[in-house]
């Protein structure tokens, strides 16, 4: 039976958020505070936190970091009232694997829930550990990325975007493929997403992020990475 945390300020909604995931079968664990959060992540590890954005003191963007700096795998979906791309950006940014606005509807919640605990968190065996292309070498373990003899200094999503596309460089990508390959399937997100962290990308790796050498556009398709 799988455990689910649910974080939210907002007692009657993270009640009803509640009962009708134990109605559903999941065993369930409430927090209304950051601090409360992060001690039931560390002592019960839940396979899946449904986490609210905005609580006072520590919020939902915060709890994120520090979960996704030592866990990889458990799913985040993020609540939130707040809606404009920034907020969603940055969610993402932090390891967010959903983003799920307010008032929420109950049956898309569900859905996105079994969706994300059918996923398999487990790196494949074959996937690459690292990744070297020239003078760019990528560790998958560290998850830590050099140019020559400087490191560079990548957020969660900016490396999971860099490392699908080395994986096969010169291959030309589509937006929605890369956007599938780093969010996931079913998170229903926009494909513009991967615009701006394609920005993001190119003014940490690139001598003139204006003109890139090496993360190009290809005009009408999508983007390829040419590291030689």
């Amino acid at each position: 039976m799988k455990k689910l945390l649910i974080v939210d300020d907002e007692v009657e909604i993270a009640n009803s958020i509640q009962y009708v995931l134990n109605q559903e079968g999941f065993t369930t664990l409430l927090a209304h505070d950051g601090h409360k959060a992060m001690q039931l992540i560390e002592s019960e590890k839940p396979d899946l936190i449904i986490l609210d954005l905005m609580m006072p003191g520590l919020d939902g963007y915060e709890v994120c970091r520090r979960v996704r700096a030592y866990d990889r795998k458990t799913p985040i979906l993020m609540l939130t009232a707040r809606t404009s791309e920034i907020d969603t950006v940055v969610g993402l940014e932090l390891g967010a694997n959903d983003y799920i606005s307010k008032p929420v509807r109950i049956r898309e919640l569900v859905a996105r829930v079994k969706a994300h605990l059918r996923e398999s968190p487990v790196v494949a065996p074959s996937q690459p550990k690292g990744i070297r292309l020239g003078n760019l070498a990528i560790d998958m373990d560290s998850r830590t990325v050099t140019v020559g003899i400087q490191q560079i200094d990548l957020t969660f999503k900016e490396f999971e975007l860099l490392a699908a596309m080395a994986k096969h460089p010169n291959r030309v990508f589509t937006r929605d493929q890369l956007f599938a390959q780093v969010w996931g399937s079913d998170f229903l997100g926009e494909s513009r997403t991967v615009d701006v962290h394609i920005r993001y990308l190119r003014e940490k790796l690139e001598e003139n992020p204006s003109q890139p050498k090496h993360i190009l556009t290809v005009r009408g398709v999508g983007y390829r990475l040419v590291w030689d």
